[in-house]
């Protein structure tokens, strides 16, 4: 890439940038299904929802490069002062580095907030494609600059992708490994084909669950697009609201930041309503893209029993058959999702640590790390639910 021209730029939230640069990046092959957590109008809805702001600790700085006025390159990226709704947990480094007299935060945080899926985080325009390699180094040396000239401690870009990855090491960057469990559609055309590739055990233990639920009377309804409309994305936050203050005490997300999702891309959502005798009683919201289904949130008022695996896992299955989508990733986390057909798949994040102390004690934690998460996996994989060939 030619150096000449070429100016990295700290651009604040994404309404800095706009939605045209945005997504030229994000999107630059202008593909109508495109990776929803790439786009502009995802990041636009987080931050001015007051879900990803300075005030909740997320303050929107996102790195562009560009030759002229061109963005040719672009890094979602925030300056933090705590490690939340990040789903790759570095609350013992902080720890650690702040007990030996250091500051661990402000940090740098190139990621989609709340939103543990990976995909593109070093963001190439189509006008740069020839030269994305370079593109991609030129966004982790700026972001490597970015946290001296920002008084941060470090950069941390988490679910990458492996490519983006191995490029981020090349560079200097720590690596890390962690685990998600994925579905894989393998052309099923109903639930019993997939259920027929599981062993007897096993296939019996998902009819049971299922069988459990529609016993109690409960019926589901998929909803996308403009079929979503503001009464369900009220009853959905109440589920969401109730569910996330039991488990996290403060859910991330801001009732606003649901209708504008709901009104800039429904088009990729998918909200899976659990009804009993005429009431909604859970719900589950999924977004879609390349070909994929992404679970995100969940939320419920009633207890049924086995209801949390049928609306997030079994009716996520019974859409990517319906739909002909090739993978369903169900969230961060969560060895029980194994017994019901997702397998663990790794998934990856780097790091840049600036003081040498602390990195060289993070390297080597982060390899005996990789290789128990390596080990972890395989091992799973050998205890999964499919008959054995």
């Amino acid at each position: 890439m030619n150096r000449e021209n070429i100016i990295a730029r700290i651009a604040g939230p994404a309404a800095s940038i706009g939605r045209a640069a945005w997504n030229a990046c994000a999107n630059p092959a202008g593909v109508p299904d495109p990776h929803p957590f790439t786009r502009y109008e995802f990041f636009e809805a987080v931050e001015e929802s007051g879900s990803a702001t300075a005030l909740t600790g997320w303050r929107p700085c996102h790195l562009t490069i560009a030759r002229g006025d061109n963005i040719n390159g672009l890094m979602p990226l925030y300056l933090k002062d705590h490690s939340q709704g990040e789903y790759v947990f570095d609350w013992g480094w902080a720890d650690a580095f702040e007990r030996a007299g250091g500051n661990y935060y402000p940090k740098l945080q190139a990621s989609v907030p709340f939103t543990p899926v990976t995909g593109p985080r070093l963001l190439v325009s189509r006008e740069a494609a020839e030269d994305a390699e370079s593109v991609r180094n030129a966004l982790l040396a700026a972001g490597a600059s970015a946290v001296s000239q920002l008084g941060a401690s470090s950069l941390h870009i988490t679910f990458l992708t492996q490519t983006e990855w191995r490029a981020a090491a090349a560079l200097g960057f720590l690596q890390r490994n962690d685990q998600q469990f994925h579905w894989e559609n393998h052309g099923y055309a109903s639930f019993d084909q997939f259920l027929g590739e599981l062993s007897s055990a096993k296939r019996k233990n998902l009819r049971k669950e299922r069988a459990s639920v529609f016993a109690e009377g409960v019926a589901f309804e998929w909803l996308t697009g403009r079929d979503i409309t503001e009464a369900h994305w009220d009853r959905f936050f109440a589920f969401y609201m109730n569910t996330g203050s039991r488990k996290w005490g403060r859910p991330y997300l801001t009732r606003d930041f649901f209708s504008r999702v709901g009104q800039s891309m429904g088009e990729q959502i998918v909200l899976i309503l659990a009804k009993r005798s005429g009431r909604t009683i859970a719900g589950a919201l999924n977004f879609s893209g390349e070909g994929v289904l992404f679970g995100r949130n969940w939320g419920c008022s009633e207890f049924v029993p086995f209801l949390h695996f049928e609306t997030c896992y079994y009716q996520a299955i019974e859409f990517a058959i319906a739909r002909r989508l090739r993978r369903v990733e169900a969230g961060a986390q969560g060895e029980h999702k194994l017994l019901r057909g997702y397998m663990p798949v790794p998934t990856y994040s780097a790091h840049y640590i600036a003081h040498s102390g602390l990195r060289r004690a993070i390297a080597d934690y982060l390899c005996r790390e990789r290789e128990a998460v390596a080990e972890n996996i395989e091992a799973l994989a050998e205890h999964g639910p499919f008959k054995k060939t």
